[in-house]
């Protein structure tokens, strides 16, 4: 008799623990998302948070360049070795092969300087590299919020056919659209001129 009393008393807080578990899992706020409410949060953050190359490229060629700051986040070795025009540079890496990611202090006060006007572009050294969204999720954490480039330098540099309309390829050449040199501490260009940020072919 005494084991039935406790198989029934255990039953028993186990079918309130069961219940209780039911409750908090399957709250109305709780609710997972239908496919297409996730398709859809997902379109409405990519069209916010990317840049086509494309639209900037036609923005430097028109010296549409006030509304925008871009930012280099390679290191500062690569970015002096050459950039895109109008970048300047907030480098996330020590140089080539090492990240300087835990440099959080440095970098979102490099960023918190930027005229907040502005919209903010970001890019790396790829399409796929993580760094730029890495140092974006490091900026949100602090409350500057920046756009991505839809490709990185390489794509920039050695793929400007995959990004650029057909008919635009003997019309534009890379070169007009990448800079070479330049001072990324000093904002200087190699002759020793500054390098303003609405200028479209700075540094």
């Amino acid at each position: 008799m005494k084991n039935l009393l406790t198989m029934i008393m255990v039953s028993f807080v186990a079918g309130v623990l069961a219940a209780m578990v039911t409750v908090v899992l399957m709250r109305p706020g709780d609710k997972q998302k239908a496919p297409e409410e996730l398709i859809k949060d997902y379109y409405a953050a990519e069209t916010l948070v990317m840049v086509s190359p494309h639209h900037l490229r036609k923005a430097i060629s028109k010296g549409k360049t006030a509304d925008f700051i871009l930012v280099d986040l390679r290191s500062q070795a690569e970015y002096q070795r050459a950039h895109i025009a109008g970048a300047i540079n907030i480098p996330a890496y020590k140089d080539p092969d090492h990240s300087d990611y835990g440099a959080v202090e440095r970098i979102v006060g490099a960023f918190s300087t930027l005229p907040q006007d502005k919209e903010i572009i970001v890019y790396c050294y790829s399409a796929p590299c993580m760094t730029g969204r890495k140092v974006g999720k490091m900026l949100t954490d602090h409350g500057i919020y920046v756009r991505h480039l839809g490709i990185g330098w390489n794509e920039w540099r050695y793929h400007w056919q995959t990004w650029n309309h057909e008919h635009e390829w003997d019309q534009t050449k890379v070169e007009g659209y990448i800079h070479r040199g330049g001072d990324a501490a000093s904002g200087q260009q190699e002759d020793g001129s500054p390098c303003g940020l609405n200028q479209p072919f700075g540094c």
